[in-house]
C-alpha cells in the first residue's frame, strides 16, 4: 500500500511540471490625436476566493496593491500555489496567447511574464490584464525575489484557492540564478502573491480590431492599460456621417470574451469611433476618435491616452 501511494505521489509530481490547467478560448498602427485620461483609484480587494480543494490552503483573503493582512499573510502576502504549462522557457499556450485574447505574449510588453488564474483572479475574464507580484521561498531553489506577472489566460482546474499556472519563463524567473529548471521540476508549489499596479512605460492603451469585425459587428481587444490593467466596460461612441463629429451618445459595448468586447449593430456602424474604458477601480479613460472611418479588421489603433 505505502508503495502504490509513494508511486502515484511521484506520478502527481512528475506531471505537474507541464501542468496544463489553462484553456485557451479562441474566437473567430494608426493614431488617434485626441483625448483625455481620467486618474485611477486603487484598486479594491480580491473576492473571496472558493473553499480550498486541498490542505495547504488557509488564510487566503483580499488585498488591493500589496494590502490586507490575513491569516496566512505578511505585509501585504497572500498564500497561493503554482504550476507552470507550455515550454519551459516559454509564454505559456502554444499560440502566445491565451483566454483573454491578448497577442504575442512571448514578446514585450509581456515578455511571456505571464500567468493562468482561476476565478477569483480571472474573474470571468474582467481580471485579464491585471498584474501580480509573486514569490516562493518554501523551496531550496526559490530565490525570494518578487516577479510581476500578467493575468492572460484562465485556470479551470484549481488546486487551492489561489491558484497560478505561469508560463515556463515565469515559473523559472522565481528561482536562483542556475536552478530555474531545478525548480521547474519541483511541481505543484506554495507561492505568495499580491496585487500590484500595472506600468507599461511609453506605452498608450492600444484597440486591436478583431478577426471578422464589420461594418454591423465591431469587436475590440483592449490592451496595456496602466494601474489596474484590467478593463470591466467598454462605451462606444459612434460619429456623425456629414461631419464625422462625435454624436455624443454613449452606447455600452458587450464583453464577448476576455478583455475583447463587442458591438452587435443592425445597421452598419457610423466610424470614427470613439471608446471609453472603464476599469476595475472605477476609473474612466475617454480614447477620442481612436479609430477611423476607415478601419480594418486585425489592425492596431493606438491612443494618445493612459491611466495614470
Amino acid at each position: 500500500m505505502r508503495m502504490m501511494a509513494a508511486a502515484l505521489l511521484w506520478v502527481l509530481v512528475a506531471t505537474s511540471n507541464n501542468h496544463a490547467c489553462c484553456a485557451n478560448k479562441h474566437k473567430s498602427g494608426k493614431q488617434s490625436h485626441k483625448g483625455g485620461a481620467a486618474h485611477a483609484s486603487p484598486i479594491p480587494s480580491l473576492p473571496p476566493p472558493p473553499p480550498a480543494a486541498s490542505s495547504g490552503g488557509g488564510g487566503y483573503g483580499g488585498g488591493g496593491y500589496g494590502g490586507g493582512n490575513n491569516n496566512g499573510s505578511t505585509g501585504g502576502w497572500l498564500n497561493a500555489r503554482a504550476t507552470w504549462y507550455g515550454a519551459p522557457n516559454g509564454a505559456g499556450p502554444e499560440d502566445n496567447g491565451g483566454a483573454c485574447g491578448f497577442k504575442n505574449v512571448h514578446m514585450p510588453p509581456f515578455s511571456a511574464m505571464t500567468s493562468c488564474g482561476n476565478e477569483p483572479i480571472f474573474k470571468d475574464g474582467l481580471g485579464c490584464g491585471s498584474c501580480y507580484q509573486i514569490r516562493c521561498v518554501a523551496n531550496a531553489a526559490c530565490s525570494g525575489i518578487p516577479e510581476t506577472v500578467i493575468i492572460t489566460d484562465m485556470n479551470y482546474y484549481p488546486v487551492a484557492p489561489y491558484h497560478f499556472d505561469l508560463s515556463g519563463t515565469a515559473f523559472g524567473a522565481m528561482a536562483k540564478d542556475d536552478r530555474n529548471d531545478e525548480l521547474r521540476h519541483a511541481g505543484i508549489i506554495d507561492i505568495q502573491f499580491k496585487r500590484v499596479p500595472c506600468l507599461y512605460p511609453g506605452l498608450t492603451v492600444t484597440f486591436h480590431v478583431e478577426h471578422g469585425s464589420n461594418p454591423y459587428y465591431l469587436a475590440v481587444l483592449v490592451e496595456y492599460a496602466n494601474g489596474d490593467g484590467d478593463v470591466v466596460q467598454v462605451d462606444l461612441m459612434e460619429s456623425l456621417p456629414d461631419s464625422g463629429e462625435p454624436t455624443g451618445v454613449w452606447v455600452p459595448m458587450h464583453q464577448s470574451w476576455g478583455s475583447i468586447w463587442r458591438m452587435d449593430s443592425h445597421r452598419a456602424l457610423q466610424g470614427p469611433f470613439t471608446l471609453r474604458i472603464t476599469n476595475e477601480s472605477g476609473g474612466m479613460l475617454v480614447a477620442d476618435q481612436v479609430i477611423p472611418a476607415d478601419w480594418q479588421p486585425d489592425q492596431v489603433y493606438s491612443s494618445i491616452v493612459q491611466f495614470d
